[in-house]
């Protein structure tokens, strides 16, 4: 029996851990790094370690996090999901320091981690499998990282010219992520399904698979949606899909939870793709569909027990989303920030994450700010809960891919059940809510009411009347904002009220800190709350978050942005600079390369020309905007 645990990992998959320890009689224990002190996962912890070392390098440490287990006395370790949790030489040291490990066996980490030997086990065992390929590659080709997963050292090849390019990039990232730079190349096929099963033994011969969990909808090969059981997989399939499942896992002696990951064909057919030897990012839906703890499952079998989970059928349907920092309208580059405004929808969904109100969003860490989970006794109301819950959860501080995600659980296709994974290329999502201008003069009234009581708060005179009081009367007042990418200019008065000349009206409520009650028209009326992040104002409502910034009155005096300047979409490091002073370079050809949150981003030229400028070099820091090369136009 496990006493004391060390949850090697950290933000939501610690947080989801700590929660089934602390429920079995468990102390839990975390690692953190020093730019860690106030994150949730380490508050709630009963014990927390601080790691020598900032982002993510110290999470990769086997000796540090040995050396962080013993200091603690834990008798287990749980390494979550992402950095060594499927790394075979930390199961090793953690087992040869005389601890604890919940996971699989070292040796089956290590076969099946190395996704060439894990093709030649699956062959053996007469499981399908896209083999890899060698030598002259047929296109469309995937290059993979051999030893990680998530998206990360992976590549989509169409064309020979673009092949070598996607080799160095996979190299370069699967290195930083996994620490091993292998990789290899296999056939990508379209217009499939992503399907996995999740398996899960002991030392005692039990071994059962519980169902799949459809992955599908994915975007550069990370997973944005996730659900069980699949549309496309009946009682036949899944008995099929499971027994190659658990052949696979026999085959190499397998205990604890693991995922074996199949695509799958419009008619039927399946392939072996991989097999996770971890929990996986999306277990909760398989947990809510088939009632299952799985980290609980994990627990009683690293400490010697039997699983108590049986193989069973899946009983309603269960949704999962993956609540991301990114801007949509950016091409999904991730974004940071402080999350001045969180709260959760009183919605009866689960949240699996890892932030609270006042958690900062960096790049050193995936965009991942954590998992939201719907069940109900249909797909279509698992997806109609779930994008409610997702309106009603207050982001705010920091964009996200919140709009995107709830289009889809609304979008026809999707409840159709038309998930291929070519979802997202053929199915044209929005990348904003649209507001109505009944939405949009709210908003507006909401924001009004904040930045009148904060000028009236900020007042180093007659601080005590009410904000708007007069002795004469005066023209209404005026401000500009921008909303909904439009500036707005909006005149009102104030009378203890904010009235606009549409009759629109807001007023602080009394029941909850930022909350402002506006009214349109005829009495529609909604609950805005308002947070104030610099020149921007966050504003939930029912239309979810919308931030509104403040602008000048008066005519700006800047200077307009020099053609041909190349800034930094988001914020990142620089990897590499490939072209140097004096090149003539074409229009999309990459400049600069940076990473962000474990995944490289090109930058290309923004037109032909000549580069003139060059203002960063690798290993440099950037903030988004910052100005990276000038291009001298060749025309």
């Amino acid at each position: 029996m496990i006493r004391k645990l060390l949850i090697a990992n950290r933000g939501e998959i610690a947080r989801r851990i700590r929660r089934t320890a602390t429920a079995m009689g468990i102390k839990a224990i975390a690692v953190y790094t020093s730019d860690e002190r106030t994150a949730p996962f380490v508050a709630e912890c009963d014990e927390a370690v601080l790691l020598e070392g900032e982002g993510p390098a110290p999470y990769l440490d086997i000796a540090g996090l040995v050396g962080a287990a013993r200091r603690s006395g834990a008798d287990a370790v749980h390494p979550g999901y992402g950095f060594l949790a499927e790394n075979a030489d930390f199961a090793r040291a953690i087992t040869n320091a005389g601890l604890g490990w919940v996971g699989p066996p070292a040796e089956a980490i290590a076969r099946m981690g190395d996704k060439l030997e894990s093709k030649r086990i699956a062959i053996q065992a007469r499981v399908p499998t896209l083999e890899a390929e060698e030598g002259d590659v047929s296109l469309p080709a995937l290059v993979k990282a051999a030893f990680g997963g998530g998206g990360k050292g992976m590549r989509v090849v169409r064309t020979r010219e673009e092949l070598d390019d996607a080799v160095a990039a996979a190299r370069r990232e699967a290195e930083r992520a996994f620490g091993d730079g292998t990789i290899f190349i296999e056939p990508f096929l379209e217009k499939v399904r992503h399907i996995e099963i999740q398996v899960l033994g002991d030392s005692h011969g039990n071994l059962i698979h519980l169902g799949e969990r459809e992955c599908s909808i994915q975007r550069r090969h990370q997973k944005v949606v996730e659900e069980a059981p699949s549309v496309a997989v009946d009682a036949a399939m899944r008995e099929r899909m499971g027994e190659a499942a658990v052949s696979l896992a026999k085959a190499i002696g397998y205990r604890n939870a693991g995922t074996v990951e199949f695509l799958l064909g419009s008619d039927g057919d399946f392939y072996f793709m991989e097999m996770n030897t971890r929990l996986q990012v999306e277990h909760p839906v398989t947990e809510e569909a088939y009632g299952v703890d799985l980290v609980r499952e994990q627990l009683l079998e690293a400490g010697g027990e039997e699983i108590t989970a049986t193989q069973t059928d899946p009983s309603g349907h269960a949704i999962e989303v993956r609540l991301n920092a990114e801007d949509p309208a950016n091409d999904f580059l991730p974004e940071t920030g402080t999350l001045v405004g969180w709260a959760e929808a009183r919605a009866g969904v689960r949240y699996d994450v890892g932030v609270a109100d006042g958690s900062i969003v960096t790049t050193a860490f995936d965009p991942l700010i954590g998992k939201v989970i719907a069940h109900a006794p249909t797909r279509a109301e698992a997806a109609a809960k779930l994008a409610l819950a997702l309106e009603q959860t207050t982001i705010q501080g920091v964009t996200t891919n919140r709009d995107v995600l709830v289009e889809i659980l609304r979008d026809g296709e999707f409840l159709s059940g038309n998930t291929t994974t070519d979802y997202l290329e053929r199915v044209s999502v929005p990348v904003r809510r649209e507001l109505t201008e009944q939405e949009i003069s709210l908003a507006l009234a909401c924001v009004v009411v904040e930045a009148e009581e904060a000028a009236r708060a900020s007042a180093r005179v007659l601080a005590t009347l009410p904000s708007g009081w007069r002795n004469s009367r005066m023209p209404a007042q005026r401000r500009m904002f921008e909303i909904a990418g439009e500036e707005r200019t909006v005149e009102y008065t104030v009378d203890g009220v904010v009235t606009f000349g549409d009759g629109t009206q807001g007023r602080r409520l009394p029941t909850g800190q930022n909350n402002v009650e506006a009214t349109y028209g005829a009495g529609v009326g909604v609950v805005g709350n308002v947070r104030r992040d610099g020149d921007k104002y966050w504003v939930h409502g029912p239309w979810g978050d919308v931030v509104v910034l403040e602008k000048s009155l008066f005519p700006s005096s800047e200077i307009e942005e020099e053609a041909g300047s190349l800034h930094a979409p988001m914020p990142g490091s620089v990897v590499s600079v490939e072209i140097a002073v004096g090149d003539a370079v074409r229009k999309g050809q990459t400049l600069v390369v940076l990473e962000a949150m474990k995944m490289e981003h090109p930058i290309g030229c923004p037109e032909d020309g000549v580069v003139s400028e060059i203002k960063v070099s690798a290993g440099d820091q950037v903030e988004r905007g910052a100005l990276l090369v000038v291009v001298e136009s060749s025309e």
